[in-house]
């Protein structure tokens, strides 16, 4: 081919490549689609995109992740504590084999050591005089504190008053002026809502790493959770949180407290995107309490409860959410405002139950002396009741002191069963009807459906449980030690009896064996 045939073979082609192109930019602008060819148009410049203006979004974006996290790491903190133990001293196995110079293997068995533990905490500056906020489980038993600030000074901290039933403890530093969170309106807190998380997960090292992510669900109740939180229901979150963040802040895009991290659901033991918080009302309330006085007053209404079932919402149409009366304590505020078993509380304070835990937990946030409203169903008519809440320590005898309450926290881990239990007494006999008297052990007074102690354990409300694992239990103290003793994952045996009903009317407890497994 000659030079001047590849010349003009060459320029052909730049032509037809041009007006290919020219082409398609007239084809997609007469047809509108400009925007779908790779190619913008500049004959239509109205609709154009301003690339400008989603840039500088984007940077403004930045700029408020970026100013909350200058604005609130100041006032996170990176808690160390310490924790002795006493173990049993183990023989060295080696000891007839071996003869180290200088080993002393005459230390006699059993021989109780001291073993020294620590572990790695978060907590938040909540007033200037150097209160800080945290879980209760990061200082639990510990023999010293102490605290390293975002500057990297480290301080002694003393505890202030710890609150084990709600998880929360505050403790204080000798820090001047110290940078303080503010508390955000719990009202405004919303789903979808951007949330950033601080703390020190995993390791010393990671202190004050931020995450990002947003507000999943508010208003998380269950049986289970309640064994991480009696009194309080969480916010849920899928900013990144790990073991070392609980304490930690979970704040909003303006830099304010909603929560404070407290707990995760995983599987392997890391963040799988089912972080929990504790809601700002609750750490505000409890603070408060325990910054004033050491010690936590709750309000007290004085009833027993149980979820609805399916069909009985259906048939008197009220909310799944609602909780139904199952008991009443005997002059309790409750009773005084005549609220009776059976009872179907809708709501507390105009606000609907979403699940039957939160009149628990909405409760025991309310002070002593505070008047609620409920609103109830009975007998296929809806009724509102007005109750001043007592004072819950009046009632229920809970030590507050800087040590968990032992019998709540096992309690609790009988509620993981999915069973509320109570010493079985003459007047829980009358009312079931039967003659005998002499029975001694824990009624069910509620279960949960849900629950294997129902599904497959086939236990009811109203069964009266006498044995555990072949030992006889005569009141919930003692099946609470029993139950403590059981290895978790471990199956143990339960007698129990049920009331039945005989063809002349009379009634009758007969007995019946099952088995449990104990959650790992």
């Amino acid at each position: 081919m000659t030079t001047k045939r590849k010349i003009s073979l060459t320029a052909l082609l730049t032509a037809a490549f041009v007006s290919g192109i020219l082409f398609t930019t007239a084809g997609a602008n007469w047809l509108g689609a400009g925007s779908h060819v790779g190619i913008e148009s500049h004959a239509n410049t109205v609709n154009a995109p301003n690339y400008l203006d989603e840039d500088a979004s984007m940077a403004a974006i930045d700029d408020a992740f970026v100013s909350v996290a200058d604005r609130v790491n100041p006032t996170v903190v990176q808690i160390h504590s310490e924790v002795v133990q006493e173990r049993q001293a183990q023989v060295n196995p080696f000891e007839n084999f071996f003869n180290f110079p200088g080993q002393n293997f005459q230390q006699a068995p059993n021989t109780p050591t001291e073993f020294r533990t620590s572990a790695l905490g978060s907590g938040v500056f909540i007033s200037s005089e150097g209160h800080i906020v945290t879980n209760y489980h990061v200082i639990k038993d510990a023999e010293t504190l102490e605290v390293m600030l975002f500057d990297g000074e480290y301080l002694k901290a003393k505890v202030v008053g710890t609150d084990p039933n709600s998880d929360l403890a505050v403790i204080q530093v000798e820090k001047r002026n110290a940078p303080t969170i503010s508390f955000a309106d719990p009202s405004n807190i919303r789903v979808g809502q951007w949330v950033m998380a601080f703390g020190s997960p995993l390791a010393e090292e990671l202190g004050n790493t931020v995450t990002s992510g947003i507000v999943s669900a508010v208003r998380r109740n269950s049986s289970t959770l309640a064994g991480l939180n009696l009194f309080s229901s969480f916010i849920q979150t899928d900013a990144a949180i790990n073991p070392g963040n609980s304490g930690g802040p979970l704040v909003n895009l303006s830099g304010q407290l909603i929560g404070l991290n407290s707990a995760i659901l995983s599987r392997s033991g890391g963040s799988q995107g089912i972080g929990f918080a504790i809601p700002v009302d609750v750490v505000k309330n409890i603070t408060s309490q325990l910054i004033e006085s050491g010690k936590v007053e709750r309000g007290f209404l004085g009833v027993n409860f149980d979820r609805v079932s399916s069909s009985l919402s259906k048939a008197l149409d009220v909310p799944r959410g609602a909780a139904q009366v199952t008991s009443v304590t005997p002059n309790a505020p409750a009773d005084d405002a005549g609220l009776k078993d059976g009872d179907i509380i809708i709501a507390v304070n105009g606000i609907t139950l979403n699940d039957f835990n939160e009149l628990r937990t909405t409760i025991a946030n309310l002070a002593p002396g505070e008047k609620v409203s409920l609103e109830i169903a009975r007998d296929d008519r809806r009724k509102t009741v007005e109750v001043t809440l007592g004072k819950r320590s009046a009632f229920i005898d809970e030590t507050v002191a800087d040590s968990p309450v032992v019998l709540d926290k096992e309690t609790n881990m009988v509620e993981s069963l999915g069973l509320q239990i109570e010493t079985v007494s003459t007047e829980v006999l009358d009312q079931l009807g039967v003659d005998t008297k002499d029975v001694k052990g824990v009624i069910v007074r509620s279960v949960d459906q849900n629950s294997l102690a129902f599904r497959n354990g086939d236990l009811r409300q109203g069964d009266i449980i006498t044995e555990v694992n072949r030992d006889a239990v005569s009141s919930k103290e003692a099946f609470v030690s029993a139950y403590k003793d059981v290895e978790k994952g471990s199956t143990f045996l339960i007698k129990a009896y049920r009331v039945s009903a005989n063809p002349d009317g009379s009634r009758t407890l007969r007995s019946f064996l099952t088995a449990l497994t104990k959650p790992e």
